[in-house]
């Protein structure tokens, strides 16, 4: 399982600190997600090697519309493992759900955004995972944790109903936000998740990490499709 980070400078953690505690806590490695604005620095061999634990780089692309959200994803796609889109309105979620180029549609129900039957569909359709975000269950209270909830279970009823791709998180962004596996699948159960759901979005990460190397492959041409080796 993979823990999908924010470090610093767009968290208050260093890459290292969060492997560290990621590794304590049983993951098999991190995935950087930063802002495209707020990108980190750091040796992912060294790190790795230090903590015995994966660290990934990836991109959480935020724009304002979907032409620059577009040309911002081309910048990333073939240099990133993992390439998300920060999900906030309308607008920008159906243009995530409309691109097999993105691999996810990060809490897609924030800010202004929704997520209706016709982007679950699309989702389905093109491959990019709708993140169940667990950030605001853990760290909101009141009102707004409320209706994160709510949020979470409606989209958990699209996912279900169309069959989307889907990954789990608790969107950290300190390695003291991190959570273990089973601290995120105890909460799940406590807002209506099976743990199986759970465990089934957070080991996403890994297959999608796994997919993009190959696809990142000098022999990948197309799906299904690679060169001989010979």
């Amino acid at each position: 399982m993979y823990a999908a980070v924010h470090a610093r400078p767009d968290g208050q953690s260093t890459v290292a600190r969060m492997a560290q505690t990621a590794s304590r806590y049983g993951y098999d490695g991190i995935v950087v997600r930063n802002h495209g604005d707020c990108a980190a620095t750091f040796d992912a061999e060294a790190i790795a090697d230090e903590y015995d634990v994966a660290v990934v780089e990836g991109i959480e692309v935020r724009a304002s519309d979907p032409s620059r959200a577009s040309g911002l994803v081309g910048n990333h796609r073939s240099s990133k493992t993992i390439v998300a889109v920060h999900g906030d309105s309308v607008a920008i979620n159906r243009f995530a759900v409309e691109q097999p180029t993105v691999d996810v549609l990060a809490h897609p129900t924030r800010g202004d955004g929704d997520v209706n039957h016709v982007l679950a569909k699309a989702a389905a359709d093109n491959g990019v995972r709708l993140e169940f975000s667990l950030h605001d269950v853990l760290h909101e209270t009141g009102g707004t944790r409320v209706r994160h909830i709510q949020s979470l279970r409606k989209l958990r009823e699209l996912v279900e109903h169309y069959d989307v791709p889907y990954v789990v998180s608790g969107d950290p962004h300190s390695h003291l936000q991190l959570r273990a596996p089973r601290d995120l699948i105890a909460l799940g159960e406590t807002i209506g998740f099976s743990p199986d759901q759970i465990e089934t979005g957070l080991r996403e990460w890994a297959a999608l990490i796994e997919r993009n190397r190959r696809r990142q492959s000098d022999a990948f041409v197309e799906p299904g499709v690679w060169l001989d080796d010979e």
